[in-house]
């Protein structure tokens, strides 16, 4: 009797998984012919294109919005405080209260991007938040700054979210890391501008009565307002409008999204999963972004990137002043450490995309950041000090997308992954309200504070990073294991559509 269960068990599990490689073979015989549909175009140069058409827009609109949101820095050891009769806490407090509106509006403003176009949504943003800016240099007193900084996180959200979403309605998983790093690039160069364009603008001094830090928010604010207009017609809005690609290479665009998995090198049960790109906006769906574990997870990990670039990016003209150098020194020796970020992150992320893994560059990045904090932390020579900026600078703004386009590679379906996006970077800028306390007046030169609470958001991170790492492992091992026992057949193909990376057919990226 035994026997004879054990043997009938067993036929049923040969018989089921003879079902599943027949299954498994079909869906890769289809793949292959709708794949010859495509052979005669040339991949690399679709690529080209987008890159082309896409890329240069977004990194300059993202340029100016870290340019306008951090620009309060030069201002400062331009004589804001002084003019203004700032005492060190409101100065705190007027950077603070930009992350608490610029956290609040981060999510509502994705879902706006659901049901609005992107080359009309953002631009109009910018719009805002230039008008915003502009408006700022003509502040009077504490009270003005204080709500021309809440008004300008408002107008700012969306645009960040929105745009690291927007990039992966046109990219592959594979892809997404090289093409986040060169929009996130943006914000290293910003710096390097930031620092250039406020040693030439404060020059301006006495101009129409105004003084130089109020030139910088005013041209600035301008040249944002400027741009805006011309995002109206130069930024498209998804594959199937984009009126550079013939209708072929529309077509397969679209289709190498949705079948994404079976792209490069993927088996045949990753073939059989699509990705429902096509999502409408739906509360369930927005439950299932707020249920993912992954998500609040890699805010941890965001943390670690969002409390020291904006602790020491807010602060680095001050931090470098404090070292000993004069005030127009110290606004051009932030332009190298940017560039030089702005090049390693760009680096970093080129080979994270070719042999398609995150967490390990993103640990590595992260833990560069933890060697420069340590210099800066143990040491009191200026020139190791101006160093260790260097490698702290280099490391989180390497590790900065990394960490979101983690957290985009593994979440399914369009809208679950937008929201779930705006919720990392929305609880994870709340980081910025934190960091812009970090670094106080009253800690110079050594700054002892704001390198040890960085030190520890960093730390906190990459243990984060670790534990999520272990957690794919084992889920991914999971479903090998389900699929090998047949257990693909119980799920139709709407039920996987509507699981997402929830699906059994589904394989989290490392």
């Amino acid at each position: 009797m035994a026997a004879d269960l054990e043997r009938s068990s067993s036929n049923k599990a040969d018989v089921c998984q003879a079902e599943n490689v027949k299954d498994a073979a079909n869906v890769s015989e289809k793949y292959g012919e709708t794949m010859e549909r495509f052979a005669h175009l040339d991949e690399k140069k679709i690529l080209r294109k987008l890159d082309l058409r896409i890329i240069p827009m977004l990194t300059l609109l993202y340029l100016l919005s870290y340019l306008d949101r951090g620009n309060i820095g030069n201002a400062k050891i331009e004589g804001l405080d002084v003019d203004l009769g700032l005492t060190p806490d409101q100065y705190n407090w007027c950077l603070t209260v930009f992350f608490f509106s610029y956290s609040a509006f981060e999510v509502p403003s994705n879902m706006v991007l659901k049901k609005l176009r992107p080359s009309v949504w953002l631009p109009c943003i910018m719009v805002a938040w230039g008008t915003v800016m502009t408006l700022m240099g003509l502040v009077k007193d504490y009270h003005g700054l204080l709500v021309a900084r809440i008004f300008l996180g408002v107008t700012e959200a969306g645009l960040f979210p929105g745009v690291a979403f927007y990039l992966t309605m046109w990219y592959c998983r594979h892809e997404m890391q090289l093409r986040q790093a060169l929009f996130f690039a943006a914000a290293s160069v910003a710096g390097a501008f930031s620092g250039l364009l406020a040693f030439g603008i404060a020059k301006m001094d006495g101009v129409g009565g105004l003084a130089g830090w109020r030139w910088i928010f005013i041209l600035e604010g301008i040249a944002t307002v400027i741009c805006a207009v011309f995002a109206f017609w130069g930024l498209y809005d998804y594959p199937e409008t984009a009126s550079f690609l013939s209708d072929d290479e529309r077509e397969f665009v679209i289709y190498r999204l949705r079948y994404q998995g079976g792209m490069v090198g993927a088996s045949s049960e990753d073939v059989e999963t699509r990705v429902p790109e096509d999502q409408e906006f739906k509360w369930v769906y927005a439950r299932q972004a707020f249920g993912g574990f992954q998500v609040w997870i890699m805010i941890i990990a965001y943390w670690a990137v969002v409390c020291p670039i904006f602790g020491i990016s807010l602060s680095l003209p001050t931090i470098i002043r404090d070292l000993g150098y004069q005030r127009q020194t110290a606004q051009l020796m932030t332009v190298p450490i940017y560039i030089v970020a702005s090049i390693f992150g760009v680096v970093i992320a080129y080979f994270s995309d070719r042999v398609k893994l995150r967490s390990p560059f993103s640990i590595g990045c992260l833990t560069l950041t933890v060697v420069g904090l340590t210099m800066c932390l143990a040491s009191t020579n200026r020139h190791v000090l101006y160093a260790a900026l260097f490698l702290a600078a280099m490391g989180m703004y390497a590790a900065s997308s990394g960490v979101i386009t983690w957290l985009a590679v593994n979440l399914s379906g369009s809208c679950k992954r937008s929201i779930g996006m705006a919720i990392q970077i929305s609880v994870g800028n709340l980081g910025g309200a934190m960091a812009s306390n970090f670094y106080r007046a009253k800690d110079a030169p050594r700054y002892i504070l704001g390198h040890s609470l960085s030190l520890g958001f960093v730390i906190a991170g990459i243990l984060s990073m670790v534990s999520l790492l272990v957690t794919y492992n084992v889920i991914n091992r999971k479903r090998e294991r389900a699929l090998r026992e047949g257990k693909r057949a119980e799920y139709s193909e709407e039920q996987l559509s509507f699981l997402g990376d929830k699906a059994i057919t589904w394989r989290y990226m490392y």
